[in-house]
């Protein structure tokens, strides 16, 4: 067997007296590769990175880098390893360059190999261009490109990257993971903390956490092996998806189901196949199939918020449209006439990479942003003229900002009840429905800002619905939240749908994007596609890729675009 880099040998670490972040931890890593670190929100991963590194001590058991110890030798440890945090990697006020410059000197990097080693990082993340930009002004791709660029000052033989990833568009993702090989192949090793299960896939191998304890070791292809032959794709008609979706993880034989394209995945319990008055076609297993597996499908089947609400009724006009839509800062056009039109109970996507448009024209559409041309109407009141009327039938969650920080649980949800008109008997029961939906109960007291992560987002999607809206508007809702939490999202947002609201989303992940009815794909500003995730995929067909998917289609569409625009 291969030495470790680093052991682990039954390391615990405990915050408070009821806090165990990690129970015990005991594996080896090995040199030269990259070690996928996968687990759900709260697993524990963060806080096993930050032991590693040597920020943090371990309550009980120790852990060695190289030979050195992380306690005893935690300024040597400093010395090799690069450290790049989810969060406070950056400093937003300053420039690309300063960024740069002030990690030099907190690693005491000086003179010509300041020099040699800034040009060689600004060619290698492709940042030469922006050296002069507020990083708080960076698209996420670019952000995490310079994050990573400051976590190689002075030659780290060891990185550790916590969900760098976060945010990233699919085209971004994947310079950022090409990166990361080559450093990997260079001899570096690495260790991937994500969210992406396609990532943790990627690796050679990987750590599986759940509530600090370690599930599996080992390579991902050989956890995937344990699945093959339980997973299934259903073929079902576009306009019953979200029904029989439901309908099929309530039988106790499935693990897991998901929507993907005209197809519905299904995850069984065993080999046999149960009755499920579907034509069942196998299927390759994938890394996160095996992952819910493992995790015994613990996630919502069945979504309270939508059981509770009341029929939307049909209107007369589309609940969304987009006529036109160009916004301008200053010489720079950010939107140029976006159209279209959304309809009753249609889940509709608002995909692009980073920097592309998609945020501006997202903002318009909830009345954040007024349009330097065009108009966007909710229900047929324009957001411009009539933005009262408009705005009590919106419901927005942003990818940040939707919370009081300093706000307790309950203290959000008073105010954000009260500022869409609810009051007295209705506001109070309203809000009691809402903790029990989303198991707020015990954090009725807690600051929003130090909530975990899940429950954070259900927080702000309970303000958000709280008054029923007509259209819901959900800026990247499960951004870094864990593939079990995502499910209970769109368990969710398919329960409301069902029932006649109107829902916009933006996200990264392409396997979300495949639950959307329609997607529109936005680049340099402009819808360059609107299609059904299949129609999409249809279009980009080949004899070399005759089973796209998605985030293949996304990658492509934008070089087509791209290739056009230089032509």
């Amino acid at each position: 067997m291969q030495d470790g880099i680093i052991t682990l040998n039954a390391v615990t670490k405990v915050f408070k007296p009821d806090i165990t972040a990690l129970n015990e931890i005991s594996a080896v890593i090995k040199p030269g590769m990259i070690t996928g670190l996968v687990g759900p929100d709260g697993a524990g991963k963060t806080t096993l990175l930050r032991l590693i590194a040597g920020l943090l001590t371990p309550t009980t058991g120790h852990i060695t880098v190289d030979g050195f110890d992380t306690i005893k030798d935690a300024g040597a440890i400093h010395s090799f390893i690069g450290y790049m945090p989810q969060k406070f990697g950056l400093y937003e006020e300053l420039t690309v360059l300063e960024n740069l410059e002030l990690h030099a000197k907190l690693r005491n990097i000086k003179g010509l190999e300041r020099k040699n080693f800034f040009e060689k990082m600004l060619t290698f993340t492709d940042l030469e261009r922006f050296t002069k930009r507020l990083a708080g002004k960076l698209s996420g791709g670019m952000k995490q490109k310079l994050g990573l660029a400051c976590s190689l000052l002075g030659k780290p033989r060891f990185l550790l990257l916590d969900e760098p990833s976060v945010g990233v568009d699919p085209l971004s993702r994947r310079e950022l993971w090409k990166m990361v090989q080559n450093l990997s192949t260079d001899g570096m090793s690495v260790i991937w903390a994500t969210a992406y299960l396609d990532e943790a896939e990627q690796c050679e191998e990987v750590l599986l956490l759940n509530h600090g304890k370690l599930l599996y070791e080992g390579r991902p292809q050989n956890l995937t092996s344990r699945v093959e032959g339980r997973v299934y794709l259903a073929r079902v008609p576009a306009d019953k998806r979200r029904q029989i979706l439901s309908k099929i993880l309530q039988n106790n034989e499935v693990v897991d189901g998901v929507i993907q394209g005209h197809n519905v995945r299904i995850l069984l319990k065993r080999d046999e196949k149960p009755e499920l008055g579907l034509s069942l076609e196998s299927t390759k297993a994938r890394f996160e199939d095996a992952f819910i597996d493992i995790l015994k499908g613990n996630y919502t089947r069945d979504s309270l918020l939508a059981k509770h609400m009341n029929e939307k009724a049909i209107q007369d006009v589309p609940p969304i449209q987009a006529i036109g839509l160009t916004k301008k800062f200053g010489d720079f056009t950010a939107a140029k006439d976006i159209t279209f039109t959304i309809q009753r109970g249609e889940v509709f996507g608002l995909l692009g990479p980073n920097g592309a448009g998609k945020s501006t024209t997202f903002k318009m559409m909830c009345g954040l942003l007024q349009p330097t041309k065009g108009k966007a109407l909710v229900s047929g009141f324009d957001l411009k003229s009539a933005s009262s009327m408009a705005r009590m039938r919106i419901g927005y969650m942003a990818q940040k900002f939707s919370l009081y920080s300093d706000l307790s649980v309950k203290q959000n949800l008073d105010f954000f009840s009260g500022v869409y008109g609810l009051k007295g008997e209705v506001k109070s029961n309203r809000i009691q429905e809402l903790i029990k939906i989303f198991d707020l109960e015990t954090y009725l007291n807690t600051d929003a800002g130090i909530l975990p992560l899940g429950f954070k987002q259900r927080l702000a999607l309970a303000c958000a619905v709280i008054h029923e809206p007509d259209v819901l508007f959900l800026d990247e809702p499960t951004s870094g939240v864990d593939p079990l939490t995502r499910r209970e999202f769109w368990t969710h947002i398919n329960g409301m749908a069902e029932k006649g609201m109107t829902i916009m989303v933006t996200t990264h992940f392409m396997d979300e994007a495949e639950y959307c009815d329609r997607i529109a794909l936005i680049f340099k500003g402009e819808n360059i596609a609107t299609n059904t995730p299949d129609g999409l995929k249809e279009g980009i067909k080949s004899k070399e890729n005759p089973d796209p998917t998605l985030e293949e289609t996304f990658i492509e569409l934008i070089r087509r675009a791209d290739k056009d625009g230089e032509s």
